[in-house]
């Protein structure tokens, strides 16, 4: 298999295995606290809905919703890098650093850590930038 291939691949289940974990990081919550804003999951565990989520389940969704502006950039510019042939040791140091900055982002979303929280956003948002030059750089060479 391709060395760059297998990085991506890696990175690819790494990052879907975190977003995993942020859904059960928010069941723990709400089955720990029998706490469900669902009238259907109250009802099963026979307790009243909430109104509100508990905190720990509202920093989760958005450390999620974040998650979800940001992953699926790093899965179709990393996927064009390896289509396009990118060089293999910065690629994947792109790869493993936005890899770990989304790693660190959620866990500094989750416990609330600032400015740390930012720097691994802005990490990875670089880690972006720099497999979207690679695309661009790619495609110059192709087209010459």
């Amino acid at each position: 298999m391709n060395e760059l291939l297998h990085v991506y691949a890696l990175c690819v289940l790494v990052l879907c295995l975190k977003m995993f974990a942020i859904s059960c990081y928010q069941g723990i919550f709400r089955i720990r606290r029998q706490a469900f804003t669902n009238l259907e999951d109250a009802a099963f565990f026979k307790r009243a809905a909430h109104s509100a989520e508990l905190p720990q389940v509202m920093r989760a969704t958005k450390a999620w919703a974040n998650d979800l502006e940001n992953i699926p950039l790093f899965f179709v510019l990393g996927g064009l890098c390896i289509a396009l042939g990118a060089s293999g040791a910065v690629t994947a140091g792109l790869f493993v650093c936005f890899t770990l900055a989304r790693v660190a982002h959620t866990v500094m979303y989750l416990v609330g850590c600032q400015p740390w929280r930012t720097l691994a956003y802005g990490l990875g948002a670089i880690c972006l930038l720099g497999q979207g030059a690679t695309v661009v750089a790619r495609l110059m060479v192709i087209s010459t």
